[in-house]
């Protein structure tokens, strides 16, 4: 969760280097296209139909916090809508005072102002004004709540009687018809074809991803002696590594090596790390690295897709950046030394 101003600069918690500049586009762009899909199904639905859409705590990492945004049709044209409140939330994962400002600073009321809301932080509105009702839940998701894309997200829309129904896809949130109900996963519909997915190996599954977004087969793929699949980025290298305890997916690269570690370039990895939309930077030893780490967990493809397509567009600008300011050795930058020293023979792949 952030508790970065919700007011008139919607990009503030986004990376605003002209490196990453393709990324914050991409991330952006992705956000518009959820509240655009949002803004479209509201209207579309019969009083008593709702949507709940919450950031998916397996992929997340935020445990058995839920944070959720539901949105209920009612009669002549009225909206409700409902955001998850601190009363709701475990000890550890509950908003600060500036988080609660952005909510009421986007319009929400605070609990129990709105009939009915309960814990909840709650606004009305109409079907005419969908799109501000999106741009708003959108906002909260994104910055309050700390969902890095749309990716993160899932969905359910029911109508009045519960019953599960069938919409155009909300972007790139993942619709799950069964989120809430408590039925038992093995009787959902789809759970068969659930459980053959999830009965494939993680590291198969890992492979499948990355050889289709290489447009090339898994036979094709590049794979050292570590099983960790190796993906060129310009002058970087971007590697993805399967872990078994727990299950995770890391995707990582060595931006520079052979680079001094200096308080100048811990400040400088510190202040990116905190405005990127995801992953992180920092100096291992004299390695630079980024990493994205992807939950194994309850695996989504589309999690996956998202930190190798951030991490390649990230790994290539700022092994040039940083270099140039901190030299260093880049994976594919032949000639490359660090300020003041001879050149050596070292290459990455030592550290690896």
């Amino acid at each position: 969760m952030t508790s970065e101003s919700a007011g008139d600069q919607p990009e503030s918690i986004l990376l605003d280097e002209p490196s990453t500049a393709d990324l914050r586009a991409k991330v952006t762009e992705a956000w518009r296209e959820f509240a655009g899909a949002l803004a479209k199904l509201v209207p579309t639905l019969a009083p008593g139909g709702h949507i709940d859409v919450t950031l998916d705590p397996t992929a997340s990492g935020t445990g058995k916090a839920v944070y959720s945004v539901s949105m209920r049709v009612l009669d002549d044209g009225v909206v409700e809508a409902l955001a998850v409140g601190n009363a709701e939330l475990p000890e550890g994962y509950r908003m600060d005072r500036s988080a609660v400002a952005d909510l009421i600073a986007l319009g929400w009321s605070p609990p129990g102002v709105v009939p009915d809301s309960g814990e909840s932080f709650g606004l009305r509105t109409t079907v005419d004004q969908a799109t501000r009702l999106a741009t708003i839940v959108s906002r909260t998701l994104r910055d309050v709540y700390g969902a890095p894309h749309p990716a993160f997200l899932v969905y359910l829309v029911h109508d009045v009687d519960d019953d599960p129904i069938d919409t155009a896809p909300l972007a790139t949130a993942r619709h799950e018809p069964n989120l809430e109900d408590g039925s038992d996963p093995h009787d959902l519909p789809g759970a068969a074809a659930r459980a053959a997915e999830e009965a494939i190996p993680l590291d198969e599954r890992v492979r499948t991803v990355v050889a289709t977004m290489s447009k090339t087969t898994v036979d094709q793929l590049q794979q050292d002696a570590d099983g960790d699949i190796g993906i060129r980025a310009g002058s970087a290298m971007v590697f993805v590594r399967v872990r078994d305890n727990p299950p995770l997916v890391d995707v990582f690269s060595p931006i520079l090596t052979e680079v001094e570690p200096t308080e100048q370039l811990y400040v400088k990895l510190s202040e990116l790390t905190n405005r990127m939309p995801i992953g992180r930077l920092y100096c291992a030893q004299d390695t630079v690295w980024a990493s994205i780490p992807v939950f194994g967990r309850n695996f989504q493809a589309a999690h996956l897709m998202l930190a190798v397509q951030v991490m390649t567009g990230l790994a290539d600008e700022l092994d040039d950046r940083l270099h140039g300011e901190f030299g260093g050795k880049r994976f594919f930058g032949e000639g490359d030394k660090p300020a003041g020293q001879e050149p050596t023979d070292h290459r990455t792949g030592m550290y690896l």
